[in-house]
């Protein structure tokens, strides 16, 4: 029986897997200590005594420095723990290892070959609003539209956004990418764009960053010109559908195109449910399919683990320049670089925001970092793709679908019912997350802490070809179908 779980063998901490009161011996395999006070699980325990100044190390990296002396057993959290993070960084740049071959896989999933050769999980019919003036009228056409057409296609879906007027400049520029990118989707068998006629956002501008060879799935209408937007919407999105209808077809993991995610993190997300994910991303970006990582606020402190993977020295250096520019915007506003974690991380047992990074970068395995995009662009290479984003919940998922992701691994330590535009699969960290929120959860990562990590990632891989091959998750029962743009210019 083991009680605390110590990641690397040089970590001077580890993690409780159960609750504990002071003076409780704590099991840690071959050896154990007396617990100096209560530490509830998730949290971390001081597996020697730390001088004050001393780094805390977990994952085998620092996460931060010892506010003062720690004592062996006792609980290492917020009051005794300090981040290290301050400001831009300086990398001094190192060669990737050689890459690792291919991983020959015939595993397949039933998809929809899209016209340019990409691959959809889904074939929907979406609603773009140009603007948060049309978005509950978006809204109301696919309502009434997607009783009508089911089993001829998937789903219609609306999303809606508050954006699109009184933007200015690369505010309004990322608005309208994310629109464009999102027109584009794979899991979109047909477009409707709806336009009111006199937002900043003017729907010719949109239609010109979507590539001719996609028009011809696109349909658009400008409200204050329809004598009945309702009617007219309806009318268009039969057409849509009309034209969308065709089979799925057995494909390669080479067409998968996964975004990861985590959100609501605790102390077993670094342990259980990240690496479990980061093991899919091998498998994935090993078949020659494509992943994609984001949330540049939740790596500080952690991004020199991905840049070590980068596959050129260009993608090194775009990676340093993102998350430098990353940083550059929180002390822009004035904002301390390490203002995460949230303090629903804190509660789950998440110090500072080094720990946080190094667990959330397990995502993305050991595959080698390809590419390193901006926001509103789309991965287009196999392999892992960086993506600048946000850690917000819904703004991240959102650009994780514009730029290309099919599907969509959500670890949560703490749950949530929030679901992207792409099938979102949430992964629980731990088993009690899983038994308690079964509505919301698709995957429990705890059961790796007794069955082992490598049964669960083989369960875990033949739930990620069923969900690609047509089988609802959580979110697409409960109707949790979201959208949100990045916000970061004025608003007139």
């Amino acid at each position: 029986m083991v009680d605390a779980w110590q990641v690397g063998p040089a970590d001077n901490v580890a993690t409780m897997l159960r609750d504990v009161a002071g003076g409780d011996a704590v099991a840690l395999g071959t050896r154990s200590i007396i617990a100096d006070g209560d530490i509830a699980r998730g949290h971390k325990i001081a597996l020697k005594p730390i001088d004050g100044g001393q780094p805390i190390i977990k994952f085998g990296f620092p996460i931060g420095v010892a506010r003062h002396a720690i004592a062996l057993g006792a609980h290492v959290h917020v009051d005794n723990v300090a981040t290290a993070l301050t400001g831009t960084v300086e990398y001094a740049h190192v060669a990737a290892p050689p890459r690792a071959a291919a991983c020959a896989d015939d595993l397949q999933f039933q998809g929809y070959v899209r016209a340019d050769g990409r691959v959809g999980t889904r074939n929907e019919i979406w609603i773009l609003p140009t603007v948060g003036c049309v978005a509950r009228t978006a809204q109301r056409i696919a309502g009434r539209a997607h009783a009508r057409h089911v089993g001829t296609v998937d789903g219609v879906h609306a999303f809606a956004h508050p954006f699109g007027c009184s933007q200015l400049g690369d505010d309004l520029a990322g608005t309208r990418r994310i629109l464009a990118a999102l027109a584009c989707h794979p899991n979109a068998g047909g477009v409707l764009i709806i336009g009111l006629g006199c937002e900043s956002n003017q729907l010719a501008a949109l239609l010109a960053e979507v590539p001719e060879a996609r028009r011809g799935a696109i349909r658009t209408m400008i409200a204050q010109s329809s004598p009945d937007e309702m009617a007219e919407g309806e009318a268009l999105v039969d057409e849509l559908v009309a034209q969308a209808a065709q089979p799925r077809v057995a494909v390669g993991l080479d067409k998968l195109a996964l975004g990861v995610k985590c959100g609501g993190s605790d102390g077993f997300s670094g342990l259980t449910a990240n690496p479990l994910v980061g093991r899919m991303s091998d498998r994935i970006a090993g078949a020659g399919g494509t992943v994609i990582l984001t949330e540049i606020p939740e790596i500080f402190g952690a991004e020199q683990v991905l840049m070590a993977r980068a596959a050129s020295r260009a993608v090194f250096d775009r990676i340093g320049a993102m998350v430098n520019d990353f940083i550059r915007y929180f002390l822009s506003h004035g904002e301390p670089v390490s203002e995460n974690p949230s303090p629903g991380n804190i509660a789950g047992g998440i110090t500072t925001l080094e720990e946080k990074s190094l667990g959330a970068v397990q995502k993305g395995g050991n595959a080698p970092v390809v590419d390193a995009i901006g926001y509103g662009a789309q991965a287009t290479l196999p392999g892992l793709t960086l993506l600048e984003a946000p850690g917000n919940d819904a703004v991240s998922t959102t650009a994780l679908a514009a730029a290309g992701a099919t599907l969509i691994l959500f670890t949560t330590g703490r749950g949530t019912p929030l679901g992207a535009p792409v099938p979102t699969l949430k992964i629980a960290s731990n088993s009690a997350l899983a038994a308690a929120k079964p509505g919301w959860i698709d995957f429990d990562a705890g059961a790796a802490l007794d069955d082992g990590m490598e049964p669960s990632a083989d369960a875990l891989l033949a739930r990620i070809i069923a969900i690609a091959s047509g089988a609802e998750t959580a979110a697409e029962r409960n109707e949790e179908r979201e959208m949100a743009i990045w916000k970061r210019g004025v608003t007139l």
